[in-house]
């Protein structure tokens, strides 16, 4: 395991050791990090310690990762509030606010973010900016119908839209059948206004801007493990 791997695996396991426990409905998000909080949750309930924890995935992949490793899953119609969320992010500011959707999942992430009571973002500390867009583009998920239309329009926002695309050169689809255009906007001055923009739009259906969501920040470094609240 490298150290940005390890980093990621600390964080992650210090988010579940401290903030998970016995009968919680616990959003399960998705990327590399999350995945280390996914094996933690498996590991503390197969040894005993915790137990009753129904989980709701964020993605089809974590959905059966989670199944393979034994915890039980359940749905937002039956369990429309969550008590904890424990994500990951692509990047993160120092009010925590967040880029998502390197992984594609970002529009089941926030629907489970906004139906939770606490959100955790777990992250070694490559991953802090000053400001967002800083290293990752905004992640835009379109419907196919018009998505050149989209593109055009996120030019008018000053951005360069890129399709994202599959290792095998094919257009990268979600879990929902939609596009995912990456948006280099450059460092972002006033997050509020291109997300309202983003909503706003026909076609767009969701973006990578989580904005207010987190209340809690995990960051893992070389010199240790530090907790940020909102």
């Amino acid at each position: 395991m490298n150290d940005i791997s390890q980093l990621k695996k600390s964080a992650a396991e210090y988010a579940v050791n401290k903030f998970v426990c016995s009968n919680m409905i616990l959003g399960l998000g998705a990327g590399s990090t999350a995945f280390f909080a996914l094996k933690r949750i498996s590991e503390l309930l197969m040894e005993g310690k915790i137990s009753k924890i129904t989980g709701i995935p964020c993605s089809k992949e974590v959905e059966r990762e989670a199944k393979e490793l034994g915890i039980p899953i359940t749905g937002l119609e039956k369990h429309p509030s969550i008590d904890v969320t424990i994500d990951g992010a692509d990047e993160v500011d120092p009010d925590l606010n967040l880029i998502k959707g390197g992984g594609g999942a970002m529009l089941r992430e926030k629907i489970v973010a906004q139906a939770s009571k606490r959100v955790i973002i777990v992250i070694d500390d490559s991953k802090l900016s000053q400001k967002l867009g800083t290293n990752w583009p905004v992640p835009i998920e379109v419907i196919p119908f018009g998505g050149e239309l989209q593109a055009e329009f996120i030019r008018t926002l000053e951005a360069e839209p890129i399709l994202r695309i599959t290792k095998s050169g094919e257009a990268y689809m979600t879990d929902q059948g939609n596009l995912i255009i990456d948006a280099n906007f450059g460092q972002l001055e006033n997050l509020k206004q291109l997300s309202d923009a983003l909503n706003n739009r026909a076609g767009i259906v969701g973006h990578g801007l989580f904005i207010d969501l987190a209340t809690d920040l995990i960051v893992a470094s070389q010199k240790g493990i530090q907790h940020i609240p909102k």
